[in-house]
């Protein structure tokens, strides 16, 4: 009997070699079977396939970082001087700074120099704040690299903004601004503002002592640097200083922008007696200035205030509104941008303070304008004798167009715009009622007073269609009475019929240049310099907005648009330096202080310095060294030569009188005003 072996149960059946189909059946099992390296290869080699918007966006955003990084490397690696060889070489040899060439005539520091920063321009930094701002203790929270706007917007929006009741600190916050010639050198990294006059003073030996940035908390009302801050002091004390160790030569003051509003009041709070003023007597400027030399002033304010109060814009931001709608409106990110700068930005009192002045005598009317008839477009450049100047029409070269009611600061559509005063059917709207809306509980933190006007409100806002400088005030009163009342406490925007009346002593009155007087001071000298040849906005086409969440109900309509007129994407244009219009910033030096005037009781001198904008001819000349624009002329060549002339002795004489390029003196004749 043969022996038969029992396979044992756990045993599996081999092939062997004689059986070479279940060698192959074998080697298929193993294939089919995947192993766990396997597993994990296709999984990973899946996901590499798959592509999401997060990879596409974090690829981008690296793209750009590895760039960036590798642009800076060059820029740091490159000779310094490399920039100013490939400019050379494309544009021929470029002069030399003002302060170099005017060290090689011989001129060094004579007068002191104040330095007074416009409206945004001036850093601030965070002295005490709230849970959300925990280690920002003197980090700057406006100007520099704006770090937190991004990292905490919500929060940076808190701490901006100010007392909607007092226009003061918030509890629990202190903003203040940065001290120093760093307060306003530059606005942002790259991005100068005064560091450029700065570098060239210092080419003539200027250094800290003889130079000062009077920086103040461009924020808050004039008068209330002084209650909070002690600003005004400040700068009294400084000024006296400069002065008595410099051998008793007077301060050259050189404010920009807002600054030349806030010095115009400290002119008459250093004279005032105190509590109210300074106690400095009324001789105090006659002993310790020499010259004012305002760049880009807004004597009488800009239009482009009232954009910003009525729908938080100005031309560019409507652009992006319409291109791009609901972006800047809704709920994004729960940001609602506009809403919470306007919020912000309401808070601020000093924005007021900029608010046209002068009424329809000043800006005009429905039907007329000081501007009318005429659009930026190549002049002859006109020196020092005005009544020359006034008679000679050949020497204007002004386009002639379809008639423009500049007056209209605002009008609902462009029909409205363009029609006459009498075709327009007017409601009344100071008595409408507010309300008649539903209360919106999704708006989280953010207010505006729109909130509260209601439907019948906005809308007889829009019916009343049509408005001028003068009944601007009683709208802005109207959508914005927390914002007017404060501001009306501090500002005022009319025209002194007897400036000897006892109430033109209140401070609310001395940034007006039509409700106060010059100081008396017969031997100092004002400037007015300002950039020209730049369309500036002068008036708005509006419509209503559709009703939503959180909305602000009027917006710039883009739309609006005629080949024409000087119409675009909504808004008129004049000529000017891309924010301030010419009227504004030169008729007090060309008219309303030409000679004793009751305005200037004493007869101080006054120039105009205008600058005929010109772009920068490539990439690489930055900003430009003959640029017109608001703060982009505060790098111009021939500015600083006037500056650095006048603060090493020179008088306005020396620099040739008036330079003047614009109408601005057939349009001062056009505004019948009592001098």
């Amino acid at each position: 009997m043969s022996l038969i072996r029992r396979r044992k149960p756990n045993e599996t059946s081999r092939p062997t070699r004689s059986d070479p189909s279940s060698i192959d059946k074998e080697d298929d099992n193993k294939k089919k079977i995947p192993t766990k390296d396997q597993n994990a290869e296709e999984i990973a080699l899946k996901k590499l396939r798959k592509w999401s918007c997060i990879d596409s966006c974090c690829w981008l955003i690296g793209s750009i970082c590895v760039t960036w990084w590798f642009l800076l490397f060059l820029y740091n690696a490159i000779p310094a001087s490399f920039n100013q060889y490939v400019t050379e070489a494309i544009t021929g040899p470029v002069p030399d700074p003002p302060g170099v060439k005017l060290k090689k005539e011989g001129l060094t520091v004579k007068h002191p120099v104040v330095f007074v920063p416009g409206i945004v321009t001036g850093g601030l930094e965070l002295w005490e704040g709230h849970q959300c701002a925990e280690g920002l203790f003197r980090k700057r929270l406006w100007g520099g690299t704006f770090g937190e706007v991004y990292k905490r917007p919500l929060c940076w929006v808190e701490h901006m903004s100010l007392d909607n009741e007092t226009g003061l600190d918030p509890s629990g916050i202190r903003v203040r601004p940065v001290s120093g010639l760093v307060a306003a050198d530059y606005f942002a990294p790259g991005y100068f503002v005064w560091a450029v006059l700065i570098a060239n003073l210092a080419r003539i030996g200027y250094e800290e002592k003889t130079m000062y940035m009077a920086a103040y908390d461009w924020r808050i009302s004039f008068q209330n640097t002084e209650v909070r801050d002690q600003t005004l002091s400040r700068i009294k004390s400084n000024i006296e200083l400069m002065v008595a160790t410099n051998g008793g030569n007077k301060a050259v003051i050189i404010p920009h922008s807002m600054g030349v509003l806030y010095f115009l009041h400290f002119m008459k709070w250093v004279e005032a007696p105190a509590p109210m003023g300074g106690g400095g007597g009324p001789d105090w400027c006659a002993k310790h200035i020499k010259t004012v030399m305002n760049i880009g002033g807004p004597f009488f304010g800009v239009p482009k205030a009232v954009g910003g109060l009525f729908s938080a814009e100005a031309k560019d931001i409507a652009v992006i509104r319409a291109t791009a709608p609901g972006f800047l409106d809704n709920d994004i990110f729960r940001l609602q941008t506009l809403q919470h700068v306007m919020r912000m930005t309401r808070t601020w009192d000093s924005t007021m303070s900029m608010i046209p002045k002068g009424g329809d005598t000043i800006w005009g009317g429905l039907d007329w304008s000081p501007e009318e008839g005429y659009t930026p477009s190549k002049r002859k450049q006109r020196n020092n004798d005005t009544q020359v100047a006034n008679e000679d029409d050949s020497e204007v070269v002004a386009s002639q167009r379809k008639h423009v009611n500049f007056g209209r600061i605002i009008s609902f559509g462009k029909d409205i715009a363009e029609a006459p005063s009498s075709h327009i059917d007017m409601i009344d709207f100071r008595g409408a009622v507010k309300g008649n809306s539903v209360v919106n509980n999704t708006c989280r933190d953010v207010w505006t007073e729109y909130h509260e006007m209601g439907f019948e409100g906005i809308k007889a806002v829009a019916e009343y269609k049509a408005y001028t400088a003068e009944s601007v005030l009683d709208l802005l009163h109207f959508v914005a009475p927390k914002l007017m009342a404060r501001g009306s406490a501090h500002f005022s925007y009319g025209i002194a019929d007897n400036l000897d009346d006892q109430k033109y002593r209140h401070y609310k009155y001395w940034s007006n240049p039509l409700e106060t007087t010059l100081p008396n001071a017969p031997d100092m000298e004002i400037f007015s310099m300002y950039g020209v040849g730049i369309p500036t906005e002068r008036a708005y086409v509006y419509k209503l907005t559709p009703s939503a969440d959180c909305y602000i109900p009027f917006q710039i309509d883009t739309s609006a648009d005629d080949d024409d007129t000087p119409l675009k994407d909504g808004v008129y244009a004049v000529d000017g330096d891309e924010t301030v219009p010419v009227l504004s910033a030169g008729f007090m030096c060309a008219k309303g202080w030409r000679g004793k005037t009751r305005f200037n009781p004493s007869g101080i001198r006054t120039y105009l310095r205008e600058y005929e904008h010109s772009p920068p001819a490539n990439l690489l000349e930055g900003r430009g060294t003959q640029s017109g624009a608001h703060v982009d002329i505060m790098g111009n060549f021939q500015l600083i030569e006037d500056i650095i002339r006048v603060a090493a002795g020179a008088r306005g004489e020396d620099l040739g009188g008036d330079q003047v390029h614009s109408d601005i003196f057939k349009m001062s004749e056009k505004i019948n005003l009592q001098l």
